[in-house]
């Protein structure tokens, strides 16, 4: 008997199929846990909030009705405002990359020995509360700082122009404190980067311009994507910067949806909010699958 006849008889061993161990059901159900308490419980509890009947108050309650023309009262009355905060927001993403990429690319490939220290920077605001950074700008911003008298030497601002209470300040306020969610992701997809493959786009003769739009920036778009989606979607439901360096024009979407919650027009201020969170998902969605990025999801 030759000896693949041998093994041809041989019988092939069974296959064990291992079961999750219980120290793994464990280890899941904690996260599940918290994602079933402090998710998933607010959101059907406000998903049921926006259809109550509005002509309810805090006194005498509200019923749950149903009450569908929620959704379509809040398009109605606060469709500027939803404009007004993706507008906004779009600028700050926008003013975040001009200013991430450039030292997410510094850290990553030129700055050698102080690596560390750049990002301890980046990171350095967040020791800081977000409250109190916003309410610095109020200060840079002023009439009296040092910024509007240079803008005036220069006839850039008028003489009775105004830096804070302005979009340009909000806007400013939401680059600033979202500036560091860009660069990170940036910096983390760079780095992967072989510099070898940029110095094969030079050896083929091609401009830098040529190879960073032909290799380093395909092979940056998962921290770029990543880094706009970590960049717009709370700076469009930002109310602070709004609130501290804007006036009552620049009201975004959760000023508005504050100002409901504290008034007590909770079937309202549910809706909205509602309604916020399914734009967003679907802007998401369309954008990670136009950016190519669907491994995101």
């Amino acid at each position: 008997m030759s000896a693949s006849q041998i093994i041809s008889a041989t019988p092939a061993a069974p296959v064990s199929k291992r079961r999750p161990s219980r120290t793994a059901y464990l280890l899941l159900s904690l996260p599940l846990l918290y994602l079933l308490v402090f998710f998933v419980v607010p959101l059907v509890s406000l998903v049921s909030t926006s259809l109550y009947d509005p002509a309810g108050s805090l006194e005498t309650g509200y019923a749950m009705t149903g009450h569908v023309q929620n959704y379509f009262s809040v398009l109605a009355d606060y469709r500027g405002h939803i404009f007004r905060s993706f507008g906004y927001a779009a600028a700050a993403t926008i003013a975040c990359i001009v200013l991430g990429y450039p030292l997410a690319y510094a850290i990553a490939f030129k700055a050698g020995k102080w690596k560390n220290l750049m990002l301890v920077a980046v990171i350095a605001p967040f020791f800081t509360s977000f409250l109190i950074r916003t309410l610095s700008w109020q200060l840079l911003l002023g009439d009296q700082a040092w910024f509007a008298d240079t803008l005036r030497f220069l006839h850039v601002l008028g003489p009775d122009g105004h830096l804070l209470a302005t979009p340009f300040a909000v806007v400013t306020g939401l680059t600033y404190n979202f500036l560091p969610f860009m660069v990170l992701p940036l910096y983390t997809s760079l780095e992967k980067v072989d510099p070898r493959l940029m110095e094969a786009g030079s050896d083929l003769y091609a401009s830098p311009f040529t190879t960073f739009r032909k290799v380093t920036l395909p092979l940056s778009m998962p921290g770029l994507v990543a880094g706009t989606l970590l960049t717009f979607i709370p700076a469009a439901g930002d109310y602070i910067n709004a609130e501290l360096l804007g006036n009552p024009r620049t009201q975004m979407i959760g000023n508005v949806i504050q100002n409901l919650f504290e008034s007590g027009s909770y079937p309202e201020a549910a809706a909205l909010s509602v309604t916020l969170m399914a734009v967003i998902v679907v802007m998401v969605l369309v954008y990670i699958r136009r950016a190519g990025t669907e491994e995101l999801l």
